[in-house]
């Protein structure tokens, strides 16, 4: 498992890299690793507020589907359609490609979030389970 020290981490595995006024956001490589091949990505819509916690993103592997949530609250400002039409993009590198990108509206939610050594401690434990 690959995890990216400027990273922010959620318990239902996804990050979120946070630059300047905006976080991107996506699934982990441990995330993409249980999946298996992704093959289908429901991506959330441009220009909707957001609260953290919301389920805003289904992925859909050839193992499972997977609802993915949002670690802050905000607007979604971008989203990135390449995952329409090539959703394994996941698979390949989950850092590079980001679900979506937040303007966030509360920058203090990040500290609910885990940095990537508590991350990488969680994985450990879901291993042991």
């Amino acid at each position: 498992m690959n995890a990216a020290a400027e990273l922010f981490y959620t318990e239902s595995h996804e990050w979120i890299r946070i630059e300047g006024e905006k976080a991107y956001w996506g699934i982990t490589d441990y995330a993409q690793e249980h999946l298996g091949d992704i093959v289908f990505v429901e991506l959330p819509e441009a220009d909707i507020d957001i609260e953290a916690g919301d389920r805003l993103a289904v992925i859909e592997s050839v193992k499972a589907v997977s609802d993915v949530y949002t670690p802050l609250s905000g607007t979604i400002i971008l989203v990135n359609e390449d995952l329409e039409t090539s959703p394994e993009l996941l698979n390949e590198d989950p850092y590079e490609n980001y679900i979506a990108v937040i303007a966030f509206s509360d920058i203090s939610e990040k500290e609910k979030l885990m940095s990537v050594s508590q991350y990488e401690a969680f994985c450990q434990e879901e291993d042991k389970k």
